[in-house]
């Protein structure tokens, strides 16, 4: 399979970015569609469009590409109608899944173990297209076309300079508490369950190595760290480089899952008892074919790094969820100064949630 012409769709994000560069350094040429203007970089090119429209998405395979890897984020239905245009315009199609597909019912974690869409019995579950059970439809789509040029890939908890996770929590949910000297609200529940966090450089080296792989085609491929840590390691590890960085000692408030995830909003239900409650450690048996997995980031020394050059490149925040923060605060018993809450809106919102 040749491969020099390569369409990133949606390619901006922290994996796409990375996965750009590589390829670029390979002396591949990259397009990469963004709805923002974005100047061209060597070999790597930008196409403004909106890549989710039909019109869009017809002009960008009017051309034929050695490989298409596709990050957007679909409906299951919507990716259903453009599939076939897709694979008609490329030798081969990397789609990004999730390992969040997986049910808890296998040790480690292979590309073969049971999704919770084929096991699962909470019917309620299984009437949404909450992003786990998503995933595994378009996969199932995807499995039953007659062509076989598409290759599925698996990440699973990436972190980098501007994502730092602690369970299902973003960095705007608990470092900015944290910088702030406010009580993180966390779940032992989840905080003594075993996770794999990926580097999304790695990830994005893992995916690299599948481009023109003609044994990859018509498979699946978990790309994640052999590293298995449980939540309260990297909740540790967080704390020694705060410390160290800020002289901040982090405090956490421990609350059973109902608690916590009344801090987080009913949105996030799912994700909190059908992934983090579950033990996430994956065999990384296959992908080690094309990829040397055991040189993946240590996940310490990775987390250790990304955390401090946030912290000292004074990287701002993304919005803060303040309702959140009231409920957090409730729980807590703390305040936070209404002049750190921009706009009438927010402080509103802020105090009901922590006083009502």
């Amino acid at each position: 399979m040749q491969t020099n012409k390569i369409l990133l769709l949606g390619g901006t994000g922290a994996i796409g970015s990375y996965l750009s560069t590589i390829l670029a350094k390979n002396e591949l040429d990259v397009y990469i569609t963004s709805r923002t203007k974005h100047l061209d970089n060597g070999n790597i090119h930008y196409i403004e469009c909106n890549a989710k429209l039909g019109g869009a998405l017809s002009n960008l395979c009017k051309n034929h590409w050695s490989t298409i890897v596709d990050f957007m984020s679909y409906k299951t239905d919507e990716f259903s109608r453009r599939l076939d245009i897709l694979l008609s315009a490329t030798d081969q199609y990397i789609f990004l899944s999730s390992a969040r597909v997986f049910a808890d019912e296998e040790h480690p974690i292979k590309e073969s173990s049971p999704r919770l869409l084929d096991v699962s019995k909470d019917k309620e579950y299984l009437k949404t297209d909450e992003y786990a059970l998503t995933k595994a439809r378009q996969e199932n789509i995807l499995q039953s076309s007659n062509k076989r040029n598409w290759t599925i890939v698996r990440p699973y908890v990436t972190y980098g300079d501007k994502r730092l996770q602690l369970g299902v929590l973003e960095k705007e949910e608990w470092l900015y508490r944290a910088l702030h000297g406010r009580t993180i609200i966390f779940t032992k529940d989840i905080a003594n369950k075993i996770t794999s966090l990926a580097n999304g450089y790695d990830v994005a080296l893992g995916i690299s190595h599948l481009i023109g792989k003609n044994e990859a085609l018509g498979d699946s491929f978990n790309i994640t760290t052999p590293e298995r840590l449980r939540w309260s390691q990297i909740l540790e590890i967080y704390r020694k480089i705060i410390r160290e960085k800020t002289s901040i000692d982090i405090k956490v408030k421990y609350v059973d899952v109902a608690d916590f995830i009344s801090c987080r909003g009913e949105g996030l239900r799912y994700q909190v008892i059908y992934d983090r409650l579950f033990n996430r450690d994956f065999d990384t048996t296959k992908e080690a074919k094309f990829i040397d997995t055991r040189r993946f980031t240590n996940v310490e020394e990775g987390l250790s790094a990304c955390l401090s050059n946030f912290i000292n490149m004074g990287t701002p925040f993304k919005t803060i969820g303040w309702k959140q923060e009231g409920r957090k605060d409730r729980l807590s018993k703390e305040r936070t100064p209404l002049h750190e809450i921009p706009g009438i809106k927010n402080k509103i919102n802020y105090l009901k949630s922590r006083y009502l």
